[in-house]
């Protein structure tokens, strides 16, 4: 029932979002060896492959923010389909990534980040259970150290009751879950814009905030 809530709740906001897409798909930093952090974010349903929306300005934000710093970006690959059952392969994607990462660099740090079906993405690979998700492999408990921040926006797990800062008990502390007022997909409104106000409500400049002041403090 709620996944087709929100097949029907994310399909309408689409044709929206598609407008503002253009020129997203490529903004991943060109990696370097070993950053001193990495980004990892998810984007969001029927966005084009890339950091997404949300993802590309957040990135941009938080690097900077953090003069000094090497950061690069990882968008994860995955299908993000309408259906939203691409949840769980883009987890094992995020999950693989940085565990693949956190192996070859010992001193890289990492933020986790996910819009809309990427937040459900990012949902799953920290060990929670989402109505709307599909199963997809899980972050090792010993990485949890490695993982400095996560911010998801539009966050489907919030339409059962829940978030990942209340959830769980390795990464609640180091979350920050944005939810605009009224949005249909992180809550049970019916203001289906709302989806679309991080882009313009400083929800991103916030995001990158707490996450650089995560990072700094680590």
């Amino acid at each position: 029932m709620l996944r087709r809530l929100l097949i029907s709740l994310v399909t309408s906001t689409a044709a929206a979002a598609s407008i503002l897409l253009v020129g997203t798909g490529s903004a991943v930093a060109a990696p370097a060896a070993c950053p001193d952090v990495q980004i990892v974010f998810a984007r969001g349903t029927l966005e084009f492959p890339g950091l997404g929306l949300a993802g590309a300005p957040f990135a941009q934000k938080l690097e900077s923010l953090l003069p000094g710093k090497t950061v690069d970006s990882y968008a994860v690959n995955y299908e993000a389909n309408v259906l939203q059952t691409s949840s769980g392969p883009g987890a094992t994607d995020l999950t693989r990534e940085v565990t693949s990462l956190a192996a070859r660099c010992s001193n890289t740090r990492f933020v986790l980040g996910g819009y809309s079906q990427g937040a459900s993405v990012v949902t799953i690979a920290v060990g929670l259970t989402t109505r709307s998700g599909t199963p997809g492999e899980v972050l090792a408990p010993e990485l949890a150290s490695r993982v400095d921040a996560i911010v998801v926006f539009g966050n489907p797990l919030g339409r059962q009751g829940g978030s990942i800062e209340a959830d769980s008990p390795l990464y609640g502390s180091k979350t920050r879950s944005f939810c605009a007022p009224n949005e249909p997909v992180c809550s049970p409104g019916f203001d289906f814009p709302a989806h679309l106000a991080y882009l313009f409500n400083g929800d991103l400049d916030r995001a990158a905030r707490f996450a650089a002041d995560k990072v700094i403090a680590a």
